[in-house]
């Protein structure tokens, strides 16, 4: 089980203030490229599972990732997650051509099969986006600073994964108070916004 805080930023504004502040305690920045699959008779989304491909800076590194059964309550995400990195050039041959998925040599290509029973029709591609996350050691928390790029418009979110949500919710939202700097709790998902065509 993966829980994060996810809290909403409105605009750019808000986003580079908030990244000029964390500027001391940033670690690493990775540009990541998503793209999504099904099974072509919606196996997987019919039962609220997401099976996503994530290419690391260009292509570095890429994981694949079974998501089950997201529950996202006043900026609490909770949802299981299952990841595996496998090698990018299989990865970038699984997008070109969805059907490859099926004969990929990976534990958690072997689960997708057995538990949704893809059918004859194999796998599709639903497409993706952009995402560029900026990592920050704050405060005995690990935050994300994300700027995620859709067709239709870009979103700004902070996301921090913690056993402890409520105790790490509140010390962010302190300190997004205490700069200024405007937020909300997220209410839909990545995959959800990308899903919808629109911004939240």
């Amino acid at each position: 089980m993966e829980v994060e805080v996810k809290l909403r930023l409105p605009d750019n504004a808000a986003h580079q203030k908030l990244l000029s502040v964390l500027a001391p305690f940033h670690r690493l920045t990775h540009r990541q490229h998503n793209t999504f699959f099904d099974g072509a008779a919606a196996e997987l989304s019919s039962r609220r599972a997401v099976l996503r491909l994530r290419f690391y800076d260009d292509d570095a590194r890429c994981v694949v990732s079974l998501k089950a059964k997201a529950v996202l309550v006043d900026g609490v995400s909770r949802v299981e997650e299952d990841e595996e990195e496998i090698d990018p050039l299989v990865g970038r041959d699984c997008v070109a051509n969805p059907s490859r998925l099926g004969s990929v040599d990976s534990r958690i290509m072997a689960r997708v099969k057995n538990e949704f029973e893809i059918g004859d029709g194999g796998f599709v591609c639903l497409g993706g986006f952009k995402n560029v996350r900026a990592l920050h050691d704050w405060n005995g928390l690990k935050l994300e600073v994300d700027e995620t790029m859709y067709d239709f418009g870009t979103c700004y979110e902070i996301e921090c994964e913690t056993a402890e949500p409520e105790k790490a919710k509140n010390l962010i939202e302190t300190f997004l108070k205490e700069n200024g700097i405007a937020y909300s709790y997220s209410e839909a998902s990545k995959f959800a916004i990308f899903r919808s065509g629109k911004l939240p």
